[in-house]
């Protein structure tokens, strides 16, 4: 099983995590962010990976910090859980409907962190929730986890519907990019040898 747990603490946030991306999707999410809370357990949920998060941040100021920290944190167990890559399938991609929004996602497992975010919103909040930390989420993840992540939306007019389409699209993406690929499980998928940071 791939598992890893990992703290971060900052003047701004304190935030613990346990993943295993073997797992069934149970999650056990308390970010003090309702909306990202949902979010968050969406990724559980589509990627069957469980996730048991705790995140105490200054919700006071905003919730910029305890966003972009979730990110981190996620990415960096996700990073660990993989350790040396060997046998994943490294690339992957989804087109995720919801009622009339279509949104993608494609993943690199590379080692080489990116993120090409194209996605708006009508609104600027859904709920409490600004819409605009969603991207500084999926930027932390993505350089976190030391993945290349490009994220979609290819149209919709409900952003409720947009960001979590965008949501399950990674989670779907993830859980394949992540999978053991059982023709070359004891290889790493590069014709370097190697994963992990090197060009």
């Amino acid at each position: 099983m791939r598992t890893a747990t990992y703290e971060r603490k900052t003047k701004e946030t304190e935030i613990s995590v346990e993943l295993n991306l073997d797992g069934t999707g149970v999650y056990d999410v308390h970010t003090g962010i309702g909306f990202l809370d949902h979010m968050l357990e969406q990724l559980s949920r589509h990627s069957l990976m469980d996730l048991t998060l705790r995140a105490k941040g200054d919700l006071h100021i905003d919730g910029h910090h305890t966003t972009e920290d979730c990110g981190i944190v996620i990415g960096t167990a996700i990073k660990r859980a993989l350790g040396d890559m060997t046998g994943i399938t490294r690339y992957a991609n989804a087109y995720i409907p919801m009622d009339e929004t279509l949104s993608r996602a494609a993943i690199d497992i590379s080692g080489r962190p990116f993120l090409v975010w194209k996605v708006d919103f009508p609104r600027h909040k859904i709920g409490e929730m600004d819409t605009e930390l969603f991207e500084e989420f999926f930027r932390a993840f993505a350089f976190a986890a030391g993945m290349t992540l490009h994220v979609e939306n290819l149209y919709g007019t409900n952003s409720h519907h947009i960001i979590e389409s965008c949501f399950k699209a990674v989670a779907r993406a993830l859980r394949a990019a992540t999978e053991t690929d059982p023709r070359k499980a004891d290889a790493v998928p590069s014709t370097k040898g190697t994963l992990g940071g090197s060009l």
